[in-house]
């Protein structure tokens, strides 16, 4: 995998957001040798572009924030614009602290706070420039973790990709971190220790049950028989003595 995850309260790292109360946010941190993905360099090139100027430090390691000398507020629109940044950034961090979101999904959630599209395009491309939002490093996070962690198979995993509106070489990119063996290496682990709860029962039934099981987790045809196959090849024959499963 090409993704780290830092430990709570890491102040290591390449830069991160940070919360309204200055907490610090972890971005995604990648390993030797791995870079940010185009998406969020092309990102980082429009933010300088349409962000306003950050303040300047007032010499006592505070922000002003309004861009006026004597830190009073702006009495143009810059002041207005300024607001309408901050609770973007808040709307937005405090979604990134509950969990990974693909910036489609952060999108959605500022347009159902009523940010406006230019003021939410501007923060995301901000937060991409920072390695908050990537969608390349949460689909390979996702990938990891349904496969390893809830045992789930290809077309599963795929599905969910679909679901959080990745883009389809994103998603094919992190599925190529997947192989075949791992997938049967791991539906077999599934498989074996499912096994165990169907000793009672003859070839035929537990096979067809476990075929399902498989097939619920996202596994195709081909590594459900062979899963199958070794998960019960210690299990009491049927009276005919098979076990195949056919699969349409």
């Amino acid at each position: 995998m090409v993704v780290q995850f830092p430990p709570a309260g890491s102040g290591s790292g390449r830069a991160g957001g940070r919360t309204g109360s200055g907490e610090r946010l972890a971005p995604v941190t990648y390993l030797p040798g791995a870079k940010p993905s185009d998406a969020a360099q092309q990102a980082l090139a429009r933010v300088r572009e349409v962000e306003p100027r950050e303040s300047r430090s007032d010499g006592t390691g505070r922000s002003d924030r309004t861009g006026r000398s004597d830190g009073s507020a702006r009495s143009d629109g810059t002041g207005r614009r300024d607001r309408k940044a901050a609770r973007a950034n808040n709307v937005a961090i405090h979604q990134l602290a509950r969990r990974g979101m693909s910036r489609w999904e952060l999108e959605q959630v500022l347009a159902k706070r009523e940010v406006d599209e230019r003021t939410a395009a501007a923060e995301l491309d901000r937060l991409e420039s920072i390695g908050l939002v990537d969608d390349a490093a949460l689909a390979v996070s996702l990938v990891y973790a349904m496969h390893t962690r809830k045992g789930a198979g290809r077309s599963a995993i795929e599905l969910e990709l679909r679901r959080r509106h990745l883009d389809e070489t994103v998603i094919g990119d992190a599925m190529a971190e997947l192989d075949g063996d791992d997938e049967l290496e791991r539906a077999t682990e599934l498989a074996v220790a499912r096994a165990r709860q169907l000793r009672a029962l003859d070839y035929e039934v537990a096979a067809r049950r476990l075929s399902g099981y498989l097939a619920r987790k996202g596994y195709d045809g081909d590594v459900v028989r062979g899963a199958v196959r070794q998960a019960l090849s210690g299990h009491p024959p049927g009276s005919d003595g098979g076990g195949s499963v056919r699969f349409r």
